[in-house]
């Protein structure tokens, strides 16, 4: 590969954030064709259908059936996407008071105090 192709490669996470942006935005389930054209980056349509495919795979979205392929839908929205990221690092890790922890005490005042403000919200809830 030329260095001039290499150097136009996106980062590959870049591409799937682009992606879910796309279906966020459209707020619809989509067909690789569709999500491709609404990129507007000229993929391939296997690279494109691959992509969806792994997502899929990996819970990200759900599909359905749509003429010879699929529509594929988020599961989550991009919050619900990055807490459930959260979510799964914590659970990895043995030493989960230290985590959050250090988790806690890195957050700016403001972000404190929303987590101190949604702490109490969700103990009302559950009592």
């Amino acid at each position: 590969m030329s260095d001039k192709r290499r150097d136009e490669r996106r980062p590959h996470g870049e591409l799937l954030a682009d992606v879910l942006a796309v279906l966020w935005q459209a707020g619809r389930p989509m067909t690789a064709q569709q999500v491709n054209a609404a990129l507007g980056k000229g993929l391939a349509r296997t690279t494109m259908a691959t992509i969806l495919t792994r997502l899929y795979e990996k819970g990200t979205l759900r599909r359905a059936p749509a003429g010879r392929g699929f529509a594929y839908e988020p599961v989550e929205d991009a919050a619900g996407l990055v807490a459930g990221r959260m979510r799964r690092e914590l659970e990895s890790e043995p030493r989960r008071d230290l985590v959050l922890k250090r988790f806690v005490s890195s957050l700016s005042e403001d972000d404190e105090e929303t987590l101190r403000r949604l702490l109490l919200e969700a103990g009302d809830e559950s009592g």
